[in-house]
């Protein structure tokens, strides 16, 4: 298989990085009360440990995003496949030691009630397991499965764009209330994703 993304896809995938570097940027004050924080202060001044957390799932989920620009090209794979292991296995440890089970724990608070709590966990947790089965299938050297799960957990981890380009375009159509917005981009933000990979997934398979 080609590179999996396109010239215009990297493209896009640089557009929305940088979209999402901005927004990431606004946090490096380390404040208590900055942009999505002003609307957290009970868990942050009631929830002990919430603020570290937070602050843990913002910056690491930000790198995860960086590594899809370099883990998905067979160019890079066949030219620089040492760089390609080394980003891949910092990606996993990123991953499962510091941006799912941050993500997990901030999900148990997620605006919007139940429906979007169990919303985030679960993307949470698939997000780990995605993440997990693909660096077992890689250590089997199973490269046909390795780079399904990979491409799942990556689909996973593009949900901080999406929700927020959900999150817009709902605002603008349709002007829901606050809580109804959230409980419908906690799943409109990761479940399409993981729909199109799968398609995306079996249209490899039946080439």
């Amino acid at each position: 298989m080609r590179s999996t993304f396109t010239n215009s896809g990297q493209i896009l995938l640089i557009v929305f990085f940088l979209l999402m570097l901005n927004i990431t940027l606004k946090y490096v004050s380390f404040d208590s009360d900055v942009a999505f924080l002003q609307i957290k202060q009970t868990e942050v001044t009631s929830i002990p440990g919430y603020l570290v957390i937070f602050y843990i799932h913002v910056f690491s989920s930000i790198f995860t995003l960086l590594a899809g620009f370099t883990q998905f090209n067979e160019s890079l794979l066949k030219k620089r496949p040492q760089l390609h292991r080394f980003i891949g296995k910092v990606y996993v440890l990123v991953v499962l030691f510091l941006a799912a089970p941050s993500g997990f724990f901030i999900g148990l608070y997620a605006n919007g009630g139940f429906y979007s709590k169990i919303a985030f966990v679960l993307l949470s947790l698939l997000w780990f397991y995605f993440t997990l089965k693909g660096f077992l299938a890689i250590k089997k050297h199973q490269i046909a499965s390795h780079k399904a799960f990979m491409l799942r957990s990556f689909a996973l981890a593009f949900s901080a764009v999406t929700l927020r380009l959900w999150k817009v375009i709902l605002v603008y159509l349709f002007h829901p209330a606050p809580m109804d917005l959230y409980q419908i981009i906690a799943w409109l933000g990761w479940i399409p994703n993981l729909l199109l990979i799968e398609y995306y997934i079996y249209k490899q398979k039946n080439k």
